[in-house]
């Protein structure tokens, strides 16, 4: 049995008539006679039976088409949905992102992309979390696109650098640290930290940051993500190190400038290798990249 079989037979039950069916299906009536005599076989089942000069299905024929027309108009929605999934002007884009990226760039890089013309039409599914989890995603290719920071060389991703970010110390307003507007890490060794949690994209890069300073943190709680270190630190937790992004200033905390010189925080760009990338996809991933550049690093 296969898929033309089936589409025959259909063509044939809503017709009744060979020849006229034939003719609809674009093939000779030997052809669909024997085709449909291959089907009966298969089935052990007589689909349809003579009524003067034309043909009707039978009761077992009327049962199998039900079965039939309603696989075929499946297939048929699901050819449709999938052309609209991977057309150019109106498809559907898998786009992850960190949740550092989710105040400012993820926003900020889709609107800009959907004011290009042939662009306003295309859709988003938007996926967040850390950065283990974009790499977790992006291997299992429920995501086209990742934001993330590289934990490690994977060879089964592909990066590219959309920015580099700037890491600050935040504070509660109160804390005897808030009196200044930069500081050394070496001032902060004395204070417990609200750090994030090895799941991070950051918890590597901040270890190295104070391993470089010679400071072994006291932590006093771990968390995932930027909003909820803020919450934290406002309530007094603790002193914390984290990528300077424009919604700390809706939190009760103090900004504070670092005077050490670091090795450069990236974010970037990933995807899978080797993976298909829609025609939507691919002109958000060829979009994104010197779009960021340009902005960034005039």
């Amino acid at each position: 049995m296969n898929l033309r079989q089936l589409e025959f037979f259909r063509m044939l039950a809503d017709t009744q008539h060979m020849t006229h069916a034939a003719k609809l299906l674009n093939t000779t009536q030997p052809n669909l006679s024997h085709s449909m005599s291959e089907l009966e076989k298969e089935l052990d089942a007589q689909l349809f039976e003579k009524k003067g000069r034309n043909i009707q299905l039978t009761k077992y024929g009327k049962f199998f088409y039900t079965y039939v027309s309603t696989a075929l108009e499946e297939l048929a929605k699901g050819e449709r949905a999938l052309k609209e999934l991977v057309s150019p002007e109106k498809g559907l884009i898998d786009f992850g992102f960190i949740y550092t990226a989710g105040s400012f760039l993820a926003p900020m890089l889709m609107k800009e992309f959907s004011t290009y013309p042939g662009n306003e039409q295309i859709r988003f599914n938007l996926c967040q979390g850390n950065s283990s989890d974009m790499t977790d995603l992006l291997l299992k290719e429920e995501v086209d696109i990742a934001i993330t920071s590289k934990l490690k060389e994977d060879e089964q991703l592909n990066y590219e650098i959309l920015t580099e970010q700037e890491i600050v110390l935040v504070v509660p307003i109160e804390h005897p640290l808030a009196a200044y507007d930069s500081i050394s890490l070496k001032e902060t060794r004395d204070y417990p930290f609200v750090y994030f949690n090895e799941r991070s994209g950051l918890r590597p890069y901040i270890d190295k940051m104070l391993t470089a300073a010679s400071i072994k943190p006291t932590i006093i709680c771990e968390v995932e993500e930027d909003h909820t270190m803020l919450g934290f630190v406002a309530y007094d937790y603790g002193i914390a190190l984290m990528p300077k992004i424009p919604s700390i200033s809706s939190y009760k905390v103090k900004t504070i400038a670092l005077e050490d010189n670091f090795f450069p925080r990236y974010i970037y760009l990933a995807t899978k290798k080797d993976h298909f990338l829609s025609p939507a996809a691919l002109r958000f991933k060829e979009f994104i990249v010197p779009f960021a550049q340009n902005m960034f690093y005039q």
